[in-house]
């Protein structure tokens, strides 16, 4: 789906106090940009950054950066944050690709990495694309801590039932699984995303994942 291009969204990015303009000169030390030692949690593919926003509200202890790739989905999770009252000190948003956050992210400093409702890339010339494949997850374990985890959803079964299979053969332990995540263990403490939101009003169910590296 062609996403509509939004007048001035690259400018009022670029002037935003809420996203980081040359992320790369942070590797290995978001703590630092941060002003704390609290752990570091990233969102790839955020979205318009409700279920990343949602999380910071609740954890003000834990530090959150939201990555999108496109300006025109991302303006919008600005727009929600210049409507909140007191603006969170706790997340900051990167435009990128997620291709390049081991650019961006040094060895071991991320301690969650959320993927929620990715593009399915269907076809299968477009496995490698898709971010539980094993073109991706090698990225994925270079930044995160030894003891850090991948929380995966999605409504398409095809896609989790691929992931379920790549993940791992790249030598990672899915942890704990769920076809049904409303109706499941796995649904205490939630944070439902704008998707997630709309597919469960059409009585779509939600798949979750949870991996780790084997020990």
């Amino acid at each position: 789906m062609r996403l509509r291009h939004i007048k001035g969204a690259e400018e009022e990015i670029a002037e935003s106090p809420y996203v980081v303009q040359d992320p790369q000169s942070l590797k290995g030390r978001w703590h630092e940009f941060f002003g704390n030692d609290n752990p570091i949690r990233i969102e790839v593919g955020m979205g318009k950054g409700k279920f990343i926003m949602e999380l910071a509200q609740m954890n003000p202890d834990i530090n959150y950066v939201g990555i999108e790739k496109y300006s025109s989905v991302l303006i919008r999770a600005l727009e929600k944050m210049s409507e909140m009252e007191t603006p969170l000190d706790n997340i900051r948003f990167v435009r990128m690709d997620a291709e390049a956050i081991t650019k961006v992210f040094g060895a071991g400093e991320v301690d969650r990495i959320y993927l929620n409702f990715s593009d399915p890339w269907p076809k299968d010339r477009h496995a490698k694309r898709r971010l539980t494949s094993d073109r991706f997850l090698p990225i994925y374990d270079q930044i995160l801590k030894k003891d850090g985890i991948i929380e995966f959803k999605t409504d398409n079964q095809d896609l989790f039932r691929y992931s379920l299979e790549s993940i791992p053969e790249a030598g990672w332990t899915v942890d704990a699984h769920t076809f049904d995540l409303h109706n499941s263990e796995m649904a205490e403490g939630n944070v439902m995303t704008e998707y997630e939101t709309k597919f469960c009003s059409e009585g779509k169910p939600i798949c979750k994942l949870v991996a780790s590296r084997k020990k």
